[in-house]
């Protein structure tokens, strides 16, 4: 299979070289390929991918020069962005992950009262990098051209103090499952906020409803944390929104 890597700098006509950036050259590398052999790139900035072929390839360094391109239609017509109690573990990885296949265009990471897993200063931005670094990887597999931006940790409160536009969806247990998929002529954009194990408090809930938060249902069943907004995103994607 061609490899089909993400580079950090606009790709912008045929013709153009470029030195791949260190984590896509040890890809290439690895992978032994030979000048003449193509790839497939995306700068995560457009709906462009580029077929480029390897010019030149030493030994921490792999030059390659772009062909030509197409436009990839992967995107959801609605901007979805996950908000998320951050889950514990490894879990937050998986989310990410799935997420970026499912189209997310954003993921915010919160920290509310039941929290176990609670970041702040370095290690915060550390593990914001580490999840960006997943969503490249998860959208080099999946076909996707642009890349869902990680935001920077927040508590709950804060988060929801901030001005946003769109639906606003609040998972929430017991509550009645949506009467349809939003419509994207009608609301281009939504926001699911997702609570941690254990759920939200009460006091949570209703602070999220009094910022423009609708409690909706997602069944009879208690998802995990990092199973709720999945599945939501997942009945987007195949409802007639995505």
């Amino acid at each position: 299979m061609r490899a089909r890597l993400h580079v950090d700098q606009p790709l912008r006509e045929s013709g153009q070289c470029l030195d791949l950036p260190p984590g896509a050259a040890r890809h290439v590398q690895v992978l032994r390929a030979q000048p003449g052999e193509r790839l497939a790139l995306f700068d995560g900035l457009s709906d462009l991918e580029w077929q480029a072929e390897v010019s030149a390839m030493g030994r921490s360094a792999v030059a390659v020069r772009l062909l030509e391109s197409r436009t990839v239609a992967a995107e959801l017509p609605l901007a979805v962005t996950l908000a998320v109690v951050m889950p514990a573990n490894d879990r937050m990885d998986f989310l990410v992950e799935k997420a970026t296949e499912l189209g997310a265009v954003a993921l915010q990471p919160l920290m509310s009262e039941r929290s176990v897993l609670r970041l702040s200063g370095e290690r915060a931005d550390k593990k914001r990098a580490h999840w960006q670094g997943v969503a490249v990887a998860a959208a080099e597999q999946c076909g996707r051209v642009r890349l869902p931006l990680i935001q920077p940790v927040l508590p709950l409160a804060s988060w929801l103090a901030q001005p946003r536009e769109g639906l606003c969806w609040l998972a929430s247990p017991g509550a009645e499952r949506p009467a349809g998929a939003p419509q994207p002529s009608l609301n281009p954009s939504l926001t699911l906020l997702s609570g941690p194990e254990g759920g939200l408090s009460e006091a949570e809930e209703l602070a999220a409803v009094a910022a423009g938060f609708q409690r909706i249902g997602l069944g009879p069943r208690i998802l995990r944390a990092d199973t709720a907004p999945l599945a939501l995103l997942a009945w987007l994607s195949l409802s007639g929104t995505g």
